[in-house]
């Protein structure tokens, strides 16, 4: 009975929190994005206001691993100010799939992409150029990223000139890499402190994660000790 009732305040409080943040909602969204799956961007709501307890000041990246490498796949919205700042392609990990992922990994070395949340960090230089590094939130499913130095950084196999010839884009060791011609720009973008969601109807990541199910939501069960 008690977990019970842990359970319907969680998910009162989730619902509450929502509310008050005054997030875009996915229509809006969806509007600014036609392109973008609005499965995917629900869920990349549902996952940045846990992550960010009712706060809409940050940008919001979303990458849909389901679409096709030759498409544009990445979207970076500026919640608060109800605009879509960059649409663009992105790569995946090479043992990831082919054009279109189907294997994810958290594992070192396993050159796959990871999906989940994750929060945006520092800038470095690094053998890409500049960098920006990516700290996993979800344990189990992308919370290797910074051992395992995934980061977004730009790559000339990330531009769609590469398609006629490959039949789609190159592909990292597990990077969200992109095209030279934006990526200083994206990365000046998402360094100001913002959230990525990286996308796949993978059935596992889907019922396990912590930022997508209301009842274990991080800042849900940090409310609910303060209480007891």
């Amino acid at each position: 009975m008690l977990n019970r009732l842990a359970a319907v305040f969680a998910a009162l409080l989730f619902t509450g929190l929502a509310q008050a943040a005054a997030l875009p909602d996915v229509k809006e969204l969806q509007r600014l994005a036609p392109q973008a799956n609005p499965v995917a961007l629900q869920l990349a709501l549902t996952a940045y206001q846990c992550a960010s307890q009712g706060q809409v000041t940050q940008l919001l990246t979303v990458i849909d691993y389901s679409r096709p490498s030759r498409q544009k796949r990445l979207w970076v919205f500026d919640l608060a100010a109800r605009k879509l700042l960059f649409e663009e392609w992105v790569t995946h990990g090479k043992n990831s799939g082919a054009d279109v992922p189907t294997s994810f990994s958290n594992r070192p070395n396993s050159y796959q992409s990871s999906l989940g949340l994750f929060q945006t960090g520092q800038t470095y230089s690094g053998k890409h150029g500049r960098s920006l590094r990516l700290r996993g939130l979800e344990a189990g499913f992308n919370d290797n990223s910074e051992s395992r130095a995934i980061v977004m950084h730009s790559a000339a196999y990330a531009d769609p000139g590469v398609v006629p010839g490959l039949g789609r884009l190159g592909r990292s060791q597990g990077c969200p890499a992109v095209r030279p011609a934006i990526a200083g720009q994206l990365i000046d973008a998402l360094q100001r402190g913002s959230y990525l969601f990286a996308y796949y109807p993978q059935a596992e990541w889907l019922e396990k994660s912590a930022y997508l199910n209301a009842a274990s939501c991080p800042l849900v069960e940090q409310t609910i000790a303060r209480q007891d």
